[in-house]
């Protein structure tokens, strides 16, 4: 017998958003294999998409035996959603300390955006499917649920509809799960409290669509965004008349001479940036990349205006990005080329920086460092066909089987391409 290496689900859609669950169940602490929970969320181009939470057919299936003739995931529950969620996220792991009003503590939060933030309460104490249900979906009343708590839409600041705008991602505190920053096609990003379903704020934050917002690892107050207009800002809910440009995209190139068209020269032309997700071991590291772009840049919080490296791997526009939550992150990129790359960036994010300390922000910034670029990845797989989205599980213990048998610790990588789910063991 050998461990697994690689987990499967067909779903019945298409799969946008992904999500792996940051924590075991609550009370199912005898239940390991609840630590492989994904959250996943429909593409189609309607009103009628999903969301779904799926977790593992048995246990066993960790180990290569004799359980290749069965799904490797089964559909636990599902929820209607209206608009696709252009993201889905689980609880951060410190709610399960967070002093809730609204939440039993049996229960666990996930989050969406679409044409709203939708916050969800998934209740899996239900009976645990048990080995007799093997190959067939368990039984609808096995207890898992998953109901809408509250959708929150707020009034926007630029436009004068009274629906909220579309929002296109979000961003859940780590250090406060209460906090969830939203970003918005109108502009505008707004800092939620969901406990008590209020908007804290909402700020103008670029010239164009935001696409991504992210908080800084350990901050209650600083977040960062990135947009149409082909920039990386960020903003401090202690000062908010001004947020800083860390990094803008040069001008594309061949661009056709301006018309005379008023419109079009009102909005020169920029290169989008469509993610930025922070190292979670070094918060002065960001990555992101561009809009059709192949390359992935990696942008230090020091020195501003440029990338200090760039991920040269992809042959085709890159579509997410994360970091792993080991000492030493590794970060994985997707792309249309089929391919799942890791990249181990340890031996250049280090050296030149300063340790890390809570008043690192505060450093001088860096003398102009120059560009690493960097072209071998560290892994790679090759999807059977375009890789839309990826997720990252938090290091997942060893667990001793009914057999006897022991799974090794770490960390896997959930990517979604087309209807194909496929969790990798990194």
């Amino acid at each position: 017998m050998s461990q697994t290496t690689l987990l499967q689900y067909e779903a019945p859609w298409p799969v946008h958003s992904i999500d792996w669950c940051k924590t075991s169940a609550p009370n199912q602490q005898l239940l390991p294999r609840s630590a492989f929970r994904l959250g996943i969320g429909s593409f189609t181009e309607n009103y009628q998409n999903q969301i779904a939470i799926i977790g593992l057919q048995d246990e066993r299936v960790l180990v290569e035996d004799d359980f290749t003739d069965y799904p490797d995931f089964v559909s636990l529950c599902e929820a209607y959603h209206g608009y696709p969620a252009t993201s889905l996220q689980w609880q951060p792991a410190s709610s399960q300390s967070h002093p809730w009003t609204q939440k039993a503590a049996s229960t666990e939060l996930l989050a969406t955006t679409g044409d709203a933030l939708r916050i969800w309460e998934y209740n899996g104490d239900g009976p645990t499917s048990t080995s007799a249900y093997v190959g067939r979906q368990p039984p609808i009343s096995s207890g898992h649920s998953l109901t809408m708590k509250t959708a929150l839409s707020g009034q926007s600041k630029v436009q004068n509809q009274s629906a909220g705008a579309p929002l296109t991602n979000f961003s859940w505190n780590e250090k406060s799960p209460n906090l969830i920053v939203t970003a918005s096609i109108d502009t505008t990003c707004t800092v939620w409290n969901i406990d008590t379903s209020t908007a804290m704020t909402q700020l103008i934050a670029h010239d164009r669509e935001v696409y991504d917002v992210a908080w800084l690892p350990g901050s209650t107050d600083i977040f960062v965004s990135v947009g149409a207009d082909g920039s990386l800002r960020a903003f401090d809910l202690r000062s908010l008349e001004h947020s800083t440009i860390l990094y803008e995209t040069p001008a594309p190139k061949n661009v056709p001479p301006p018309t005379s068209n008023p419109s079009t020269n009102a909005r020169p032309p920029t290169s989008p940036l469509l993610r930025i997700a922070f190292n979670p071991a070094d918060s002065n590291y960001m990555s992101t990349f561009h809009m059709d772009g192949s390359d992935v840049q990696i942008l230090d919080m020091r020195s501003p205006g440029q990338p200090v490296i760039e991920l040269r791997g992809h042959h085709a526009p890159v579509n997410a990005l994360g970091w792993g939550s080991a000492e030493h992150p590794l970060l994985a990129t997707a792309g249309d080329d089929c391919q799942v790359l890791l990249w181990d960036l340890a031996n250049y994010t280090q050296g030149a920086a300063s340790p890390r300390s809570a008043g690192s922000r505060l450093n001088s910034p860096r003398p102009d460092a120059k560009k690493r670029v960097v072209t071998e990845p560290i892994m790679a797989y090759t999807a059977t066909s375009q890789v839309t989205n990826l997720a990252w599980s938090p290091q997942i213990p060893g667990m001793t089987l009914n057999s006897g048998y022991t799974t090794a610790s770490g960390e896997w990588i959930a990517i979604a391409s087309g209807k194909t789910i496929k969790a990798l063991k990194v």
